[in-house]
């Protein structure tokens, strides 16, 4: 199927084209860790689709798009990481975020969003709007940017301000507060466990960031051991 002209009057060939991809192990799999409507699509094959409808009209795939699969929810989301335009890529971004319901599409979303990193300033101006969200999602959202782009010397301090910051008592949003920790502790791992002791994080979250942070394969196994007598 040609991907770069998709419109309201061949969705519903498009959608049969996805079915077709279908892998049902796969779909099996991902069902049991994410509670969406999934057709069973690898998401290489999801960025490849992505990529081609972002040549062409994406913005009438975009109009036709119904949301009704985890599948092309996530297209859409991937599309906007293809787009040159940093203005077009932040109204995208507004139209597409109210769509998130689960931590995958956001997460992966999240990931191809490489253009942030050309546009640090402007982007974490942009982020910052959703932290100060109370919905779920458009919190987890704006820490799970911040993981993927913004952990840097620049950004480093702030990040821990915003941590701290940080009260929704959400478990996506807890969850998502932990792993930026841990990401932190990785590459700023001094920094990250001074911290991590001087902190006012909940419990649940600062445990969890010393759980995700001795999974790493990065982290010392004497660092471990210092961190998990840390635990509270």
């Amino acid at each position: 199927m040609k991907l770069n002209n998709i419109n309201k009057d061949n969705y519903e060939e498009f959608i049969n084209y996805l079915f077709s991809l279908q892998d049902i192990k796969y779909k099996e799999f991902h069902s049991k860790i994410v509670d969406s409507n999934i057709i069973g699509i690898r998401t290489f094959e999801l960025k490849n689709i992505a990529k081609e409808i972002a040549k062409g009209n994406y913005q009438s795939f975009i109009n036709a798009n119904k949301h009704i699969y985890y599948d092309e929810t996530i297209i859409h989301g991937l599309i906007i990481g293809y787009l040159k335009d940093f203005n077009e890529v932040k109204e995208q971004l507004d139209i597409f975020i109210p769509f998130i319901d689960n931590w995958a599409t956001n997460d992966i979303v999240c990931a191809n969003l490489k253009i942030f990193k050309k546009n640090k300033e402007e982007g974490f101006k942009y982020i910052c709007k959703y932290l100060n969200s109370d919905k779920p999602f458009y919190i987890r959202f704006a820490l799970v940017m911040l993981l993927d782009h913004y952990i840097d010397d620049q950004y480093i301090d702030i990040i821990f301000k915003i941590i701290s910051s940080i009260k929704s008592e959400n478990y996506y949003v807890k969850m998502a507060n932990a792993w930026l920790i841990s990401i932190c502790y990785i590459k700023y791992s001094n920094k990250c466990y001074n911290f991590l002791l001087n902190s006012n994080l909940d419990k649940f979250t600062y445990n969890k960031a010393i759980d995700k942070i001795c999974d790493s394969y990065r982290v010392s196994d004497e660092d471990k051991l210092l961190l998990k007598q840390a635990k509270k």
